[in-house]
């Protein structure tokens, strides 16, 4: 079944009718109540919009704006660009084993996460960030309330097809208390302050394409690129606390940069003399910063991280106390 949620039925109600929110919403709670409330929120919305003469899956078929894409939908065609690219893995379940890659792709009205299983994942080798990405086939899951295209036998993935071009729209951040962070957040926004640092840690990767180098031998291959001489990344992990709980933040290259005012050269050197850290340790205890990015669940500790997309080490703290009171 196609699930739609409550807040896009109401908006398509009002965009197709002369009723304002609150007259729908009232509607809606008075079709509730003569139901006995024997019928969901949302069940009642599609019975009022079916009264109004509203079709609300008009603009949810051929190929699909990211926005219109829901969970329970079937051989879903949309076209995307990827916005990022993770690594396949392994994984064991229920006596299964098989292998799972996953990125997100967006256009000009969103995001959202394309996985790829067993065979499929193999793609994932000649996928890189920026790539147009077209999907015919795909079927749809809500995981944890975020929405994801999963890509089958049946499914047929071109990337960059020609004279295809996508315009990805930059997504809004929302401002949240660290308590309130779910696993559906995409592009969360928080301000809190820096209580514990870890050392940075330092991977190879392939200087052409940026994704991970693995060891073969004497040498390290890329699944894309063959034999190479790797390059460095590096991820550094803090505990932001912002007065109502903790959370562990993950910053990558960029990311690591712009929290520490460092560059690749510098942070570089802290490989090689990992106590030279200490000082960078020592500046960032007690900073308070805003960063932006997308609540991950740790499996392996059962907890929610942020990965970093943005974060502004230099913020105003009298303006980030405006902002939260409304001023």
């Amino acid at each position: 079944m196609i699930r739609i949620p409550y807040e896009d039925i109401l908006q398509k109600i009002t965009d197709n009718s002369n009723l304002s929110k609150d007259d729908i919403e009232t509607k809606i709670k008075q079709k509730t109540s003569q139901l006995s409330g024997l019928i969901s929120k949302e069940g009642a919305a599609h019975i009022v919009a079916n009264e109004l003469g509203i079709k609300l899956l008009d603009g949810f078929t051929g190929k699909l704006q990211v926005k219109n894409i829901l969970p329970g939908m079937r051989n879903v065609e949309t076209v995307g660009k990827a916005v990022e690219v993770h690594e396949v893995r392994e994984f064991t379940s229920n006596k299964r084993q098989g292998k799972v890659g996953s990125l997100v792709v967006g256009d000009e009205t969103g995001t959202i996460r394309v996985v790829m299983w067993n065979d499929q994942a193999k793609l994932m080798e000649s996928i890189n960030k920026g790539d147009v990405i077209k999907i015919i086939g795909g079927y749809v899951r809500d995981n944890s309330g975020r929405k994801e295209i999963h890509i089958n036998d049946r499914s047929k993935l071109t990337i960059n097809p020609e004279g295809v071009t996508v315009e990805v729209k930059e997504p809004e951040s929302t401002r949240k208390s660290i308590k309130d962070l779910s696993e559906s957040d995409s592009d969360a926004e928080l301000v809190g302050t820096i209580v514990q640092v870890f050392d940075p840690n330092f991977f190879e990767v392939c200087p052409t394409c940026g994704k991970r180098a693995k060891p073969e031998g004497d040498a390290f291959k890329c699944a894309t690129h063959g034999a190479v001489t790797p390059d460095f990344s590096y991820v550094t992990n803090v505990f932001l606390d912002d007065g109502t709980e903790n959370l562990r933040v993950v910053f990558f290259r960029n990311q690591t940069e712009q929290l520490t005012k460092k560059t690749k050269a510098e942070i570089m050197g802290f490989k090689d003399k990992p106590e030279t850290f200490e000082q960078v340790k020592t500046d960032l205890l007690g900073t308070i910063i805003k960063v932006q990015g997308r609540v991950t669940k740790n499996q392996m500790f059962d907890r929610l991280e942020l990965v970093a997309n943005k974060v502004n080490p230099d913020i105003d703290p009298e303006e980030e106390i405006k902002h939260l009171q409304g001023a």
